[in-house]
């Protein structure tokens, strides 16, 4: 899928498609949209020692990225799978400037993300592990439980499928007790799928440039 380089209002990269006239993230600021809905509201809300995380739509890897920084700066072990069916080029991914706007001294580990091989556990670090699958998330069949879920496909206006009531459905009986699944999307018809497949659903303050964004918690 060809993408552009382009730099968001926070300093930082992200790659816009013309094919769909769409960006994988904010052009309001890639970073802090990403610490906001994944870390902030998501990851961070587990309590749990070890985290099993899934990713859907790996992307440029900055949700990766702050999630590996935040299982080293609270000691917590995550296991991170991500789903992809058009990874970015790795000569355009270790472009991206995430790790010079947050921790240079990360630059191999970043560049790693995208280098490492595909449908295979890689060990990053002693806190964390990435599984990337090049795969269509709407036929991929689970086969473990999740934890915390970053919803980060492209939007229903682009990607229809990706965001139905099936998909949800799937990912509900997927889900550990208490699991957090969060996303950029906070429209009505995101909501009402998530809550018919059985998650409660919250909106929550956006990042600047969105008003808000939508957490959904398994709670049985």
């Amino acid at each position: 899928m060809h993408s552009e380089l382009l730099i968001t209002s926070d300093g930082s990269h992200t790659l816009f498609v013309p094919d769909i006239d769409e960006c994988y993230h904010s052009t309001h600021g890639a970073i802090q949209e990403s610490r906001h809905i994944f870390i902030e509201a998501g990851l961070k809300q587990c309590l749990k020692d070890e985290i099993y995380v899934l990713e859907v739509g790996f992307g440029t890897g900055l949700n990766a990225f702050l999630a590996l920084l935040e299982a080293e700066q609270s000691g917590k072990m995550i296991h991170y799978l991500a789903l992809e069916k058009y990874p970015v080029d790795i000569e355009k991914a270790i472009l991206l400037n995430y790790p010079a706007k947050i921790d240079s001294d990360k630059q191999d580990i970043f560049n790693l993300f995208h280098s490492s091989i595909w449908n295979e556990p890689v060990e990053i670090t002693p806190y964390f592990t990435l599984h990337k699958i090049e795969t269509d998330f709407t036929q991929f069949v689970h086969n473990q439980q999740y934890d915390v879920i970053f919803f980060d496909a492209f939007s229903p206006e682009k990607q229809s499928e990706m965001w139905s009531l099936e998909q949800f459905e799937k990912l509900y009986k997927s889900c550990n007790s208490g699991a957090i699944l969060t996303t950029y999307c906070a429209k009505g018809i995101v909501r009402r799928a998530l809550e018919s497949a059985g998650f409660d659903v919250e909106r929550l303050p956006g990042p600047p440039g969105k008003r808000e964004i939508l957490r959904a918690s398994q709670t049985l």
